[in-house]
């Protein structure tokens, strides 16, 4: 497989965690539609789909300089951020979707009695009502959101969150995102790392250089890192 590096000590694995815009689920339509509505509203030209996509992992206020071409610190950006995200959060499952091949995964994971969640840099606010939407809450073991922790990823600090509240080690636990600092944070906790390269790759990413343990460009490759229990 593409992008490995020197495997770790083998230890089962017990708890898969994923991203969720752009790894578990495809939320990029819905982010677009807010923008694009947003960008209405002010008398701004619409966006191109392809355009914005790439920009989706990176959260609402990228998005924002994307589509208004402004900074935080401008006194306009607040209002828009605002403005943004009670338009996302009305059509928050508008169009939003699984990636294919995910809900096989994660059945496939409950089958194997494999613990599974979610660790993402949305707030609490966006993630909840995103994940019950998908029908997903009582499934996952965890849902970690960017203002679960004092701190947010690349921080580790979520991930092992996740861990503690699953029971489980880092090194038992495999993380997947789409973007760097998934696996930076991944990697600093001590877990196994998976670019998602079927994510928000933007032109400038460069996933091989993340130092990730692996690349997969479907979500059911996830089941070839398993790392199943002996029986020794």
């Amino acid at each position: 497989m593409m992008g490995l590096v020197e495997p770790r000590e083998t230890v089962p694995t017990r708890l898969v965690l994923f991203d969720l815009d752009g790894t578990l689920a495809d939320t990029a339509p819905d982010l677009a539609f807010a923008l694009n509505q947003t960008l209405d509203r002010h008398g701004q030209p619409p966006l191109p789909f392809e355009t914005i996509r790439p920009h989706v992992s990176h959260g609402g206020a990228a998005l924002l300089k994307l589509g208004f071409g402004i900074e935080e610190e401008n006194p306009d950006f607040d209002p828009l951020r605002r403005e943004f995200l009670d338009t996302y959060v009305a059509n928050i499952a508008r169009e939003t979707t699984l990636f294919p091949g995910m809900e096989a995964l994660i059945t496939e994971l409950e089958r194997r009695a494999i613990y599974w969640g979610v660790v993402t840099n949305k707030p609490g606010w966006l993630t909840d009502p995103l994940v019950e939407k998908l029908q997903l809450t009582h499934r996952a073991a965890c849902v970690i959101s960017g203002d679960t922790t004092e701190n947010r990823k690349p921080h580790p600090g979520p991930v092992l969150h996740a861990c503690r509240l699953v029971g489980t080690s880092p090194r038992a636990t495999l993380y997947v995102g789409d973007a760097e600092r998934d696996i930076q944070a991944g990697r600093r906790a001590g877990t196994t790392t998976l670019a998602a390269s079927f994510g928000y790759i933007g032109e400038s990413d460069r996933p091989d250089a993340w130092a990730a343990d692996g690349i997969i460009s479907h979500p059911l490759q996830v089941l070839d890192w398993l790392i199943p229990a002996t029986n020794g």
